[in-house]
């Protein structure tokens, strides 16, 4: 990470909420976005400079008006008028003083993503005061990273894949979880269009309990799969995990319901998770996703972001990415979402299934909010 100076001290937070429409849903083995939501956080410090990062909002419907008003009425009084000496001191100071009120709120997963938001916009704000791309900022070396096609829904997949292999992607994640015969046989179509040396994933969502998700990976084991995400609910113990792993052919993968350093400590001591996939616009931001990323990459597991929102935290993921130095792939959402592809700068850009992300000063771009505006009626 550069050496320069890290201190901070906010003048001033704004939150804007985005709600964009969609003809067709985006499907999961739990529920369905039947809109896109975003919102994004914009914070200015008192050299001039600002940042921009992204708060994590698709469920429940509402949730997005939540969390900015967390960010607006809880966090902001916290942030502007003091100093910090880190974007980390930050993050330590809001999740020490949002505590108490997560627990008696009972909603300590809001908070987590409201303070994550925020530290985003901190990483970003400071990268932009020297000058630098984040990836660089962060000790990365290469602007260059992996993509791979994500958000396959249950319907047309052959036509999906099909059309984000056209667009540059060779590597595709496709929703399962659902019938299991409708599963493997979309599983078929996807792997016929992903065509020749791509990689297929699958997503199950939490669908599966642990007899039926042994049932399952036993029939997934026909194809030459790149990983099996969440086969199992987030809050089960390790130990069905554990259970589990010997019956996949294919690494098992989970992370974005994960929060906390014990949390993912626990996950990687248990060992059955070979692709861990935090996602840092719901819990840790960069400060402590970051610190996270090297542990993962540490205990020999592959770290793939996990990512499904808007623009913003969609760059913050790659720069991430970038700086870690790992080969893993950013996860692109290639349903119709104007707030991902207004905002997500040259990560629109695919080729041969890599992107860049370019020398511009932090993330990259400055989100225009009149045409995201425009593009989200009511």
């Amino acid at each position: 990470m550069s050496s320069q100076d890290l201190t901070l001290a906010p003048i001033g937070v704004q939150v804007h909420v985005f709600r964009y429409p969609v003809s067709t849903p985006v499907r999961t083995s739990f529920g369905s976005l039947h809109h896109r939501p975003a919102v994004f956080v914009r914070v200015e410090d008192a050299s001039g400079a600002h940042g921009w990062g992204e708060v994590w909002c698709n469920f429940p419907p509402g949730g997005d008006r939540h969390r900015a008003q967390l960010v607006e009425t809880v966090l902001a009084p916290l942030l502007v008028g003091a100093r910090f000496e880190s974007p980390r001191a930050v993050f330590d100071r809001l999740c020490a003083a949002t505590a108490v009120l997560a627990i008696q709120s009972g909603e300590p997963g809001p908070f987590a993503h409201a303070i994550a938001g925020v530290d985003l916009a901190l990483w970003d704000l400071l990268a932009r005061r020297h000058g630098e791309p984040l990836w660089r900022f962060l000790g990365g070396t290469t602007d260059e990273i992996g993509v791979y096609a994500s958000g396959i829904n249950p319907d047309g997949v052959r036509e999906t894949v099909a059309g984000a292999r056209a667009a540059g992607y060779r590597a595709f994640k496709l929703k399962i979880g659902f019938d299991p015969d409708r599963d493997i046989e979309n599983l078929r179509e996807a792997t016929a269009a992903a065509g020749d040396g791509a990689t297929v994933m699958v997503d199950a969502n939490q669908a599966w309990d642990l007899s039926q998700a042994q049932a399952m990976v036993e029939r997934l084991a026909a194809f030459e799969l790149g990983w099996i995400e969440e086969p199992l609910r987030a809050d089960r113990p390790w130990s069905e995990w554990q259970s589990l792993e010997p019956h996949a052919r294919a690494p098992l993968a989970a992370g974005e319901n994960v929060a906390g350093e014990a949390g993912f400590e626990a996950l990687l001591r248990a060992g059955a998770v070979g692709v861990v996939q935090p996602d840092f616009a719901k819990w840790g931001g960069i400060s402590a996703g970051l610190p996270l990323v090297r542990r993962i990459l540490d205990t020999g597991r592959r770290f793939y972001p996990h990512y499904l929102g808007g623009g913003i935290g969609l760059l913050h993921s790659g720069h991430l990415l970038a700086a870690s130095g790992a080969a893993g792939l950013l996860e692109v959402d290639v349903n119709d979402n104007a707030l991902r592809t207004l905002a997500c700068g040259r990560i629109a850009s695919v080729e041969n299934g890599r992107v860049s992300l370019g020398d511009a000063p932090g993330i990259g771009i400055e989100p225009d909010l009149q045409r995201l505006r425009a593009a989200c009626p009511g």
